[in-house]
């Protein structure tokens, strides 16, 4: 099985450092993570700041986005849980038969996981190359606790995929 993986990967945009991290540490252990993910550059963040881009050409660019990818990364990191299109895109990635999978930033707690992620996940780990390729691959679908420890599922995972 190949190493290289197309993902998109779902996180507020305070936490863009991380998603380099992730994908750096992944290459780093022989894991190429292909991101198709948006990350607001100053110009069209400030486009967004201003209201110049419609929610609906967002969630258009972000459905191609995330069409394209077989795995949908979910950044956990403070304060995710309070960013709507985080959500969107939890709920967006279950509607498409996308696996979700949770990841704990460095300093992610549980109190930072946002509501859809409860909901629709197929796996939640801790920030550890090993562990994320396995959530991806599917080998396992363990929900790590932060710091370590695991958890039971909340929901019952879906069996098939399309």
């Amino acid at each position: 099985m190949s190493n290289r993986k197309h993902v998109f990967i779902s996180h507020h945009h305070a936490d863009d450092d991380h998603v380099s991290k992730l994908t750096s540490m992944m290459n780093r252990n022989g894991f190429e993570l292909r991101n198709s993910s948006i990350r607001a550059k100053p110009a069209n963040q400030k486009k967004l700041d201003q209201g110049l881009v419609s929610d609906n050409t967002i969630k258009r660019l972000l459905r191609m986005k995330m069409a394209w990818a077989s795995t949908v990364i979910v950044l956990i990191g403070k304060d995710t849980h309070k960013r709507p299109w985080v959500d969107w895109e939890i709920k967006k990635a279950h509607e498409l038969g996308k696996r979700i999978v949770g990841v704990y930033t460095r300093g992610g707690t549980e109190n930072d996981v946002p509501e859809a992620l409860d909901d629709y996940e197929d796996a939640r780990v801790n920030w550890d190359s090993k562990s994320v390729m396995d959530a991806i691959e599917g080998k396992e679908s363990v929900f790590e606790k932060p710091g370590g420890g695991t958890r039971e599922p909340i929901h019952e995972g879906a069996t098939t995929r399309c």
